[in-house]
């Protein structure tokens, strides 16, 4: 057994898991900062390695690229590399692997867990929709997606969203946008800095919180504590709380508390 919290800030609290499938690593912070008790996690290690390539459970090829960044289980696409500046040299393949991939659902290893953080080059969606059943119980989801897809059949935002959607989270958050210049175009002497073309983001997706009553108490706690230690929404924590306090979960005037704490 061992008792944590999590890495960076003694304040923060919750469940996360970290999947890169590429190089099959899972790291889960636990805990929760609860009447002065951290949670206690189950797992040998609040941090720990798995071999396994997460994805849909069938056979497929890793395709190495120059640039590890670039690594995916799709191909890249020559066109699209072309269009942007520097990609198509690291998105170049030096090696393609073998690799057979598992659904999350079936990893016995990775247990609850209320943050899912994943990018993985274009199979983020293959993971979600082999995740049903342990995303049923997760309260946010900060992925990475695509509006100009760098891979042959990759999905796209719009493909990331439906399913996530389907599965109960509404987006709440871009916390980053990725724009890059078209070549062979060069700003300021800079090859990376773009003007106005969209390339990717990081979005976080939370449980929709516009139906909180099929939410259990459980996840309501641990989305307030989500949306204001990691992304600082007072508003989405602010809006669990009260959902909380109609249940008798939490003190009627915890919500007003939490405003005045952190305004």
């Amino acid at each position: 057994m061992l008792r944590r919290p999590w890495a960076g800030s003694p304040k923060r609290a919750g469940r996360r898991l970290r999947r890169n499938t590429h190089e099959g690593e899972v790291r889960r912070d636990v805990g929760e900062q609860a009447r002065g008790s951290w949670r206690t996690c189950s797992a040998a290690s609040a941090r720990s390695k798995l071999p396994d390539a997460i994805g849909d459970g069938g056979a497929h090829t890793l395709r190495v690229a120059t640039s590890s960044g670039m690594t995916s289980l799709y191909r890249p696409h020559p066109n699209r590399l072309r269009l942007f500046n520097g990609f198509t040299e690291w998105g170049r393949i030096r090696e393609e692997i073998p690799i057979a991939t598992r659904r999350l659902d079936d990893v016995e290893e990775v247990t609850a867990f209320d943050l899912l953080k994943i990018d993985i080059q274009g199979a983020e969606l293959m993971v979600f929709q082999g995740a049903p059943q342990k995303l049923a119980e997760a309260v946010a989801i900060h992925t990475e997606v695509s509006f100009v897809p760098l891979y042959e059949d990759q999905p796209v935002f719009g493909d990331v969203d439906q399913e996530l959607r389907r599965q109960g989270f509404i987006p709440h958050a871009f916390a980053a946008v990725k724009r890059w210049p078209i070549a062979p175009v060069v700003f300021g002497g800079d090859f990376r800095r773009a003007q106005h073309q969209l390339l990717e983001a990081d979005v976080v997706y939370v449980r929709d919180v516009g139906h909180s009553e099929s939410m259990t108490d459980e996840q309501l706690k641990q989305l307030a504590l989500v949306a204001n230690h990691v992304y600082g929404s007072t508003d989405l924590a602010h809006h669990c709380l009260s959902a909380l306090a109609t249940r008798n979960a939490a003190a009627p005037d915890a919500p007003n508390r939490c405003l005045t704490m952190l305004s």
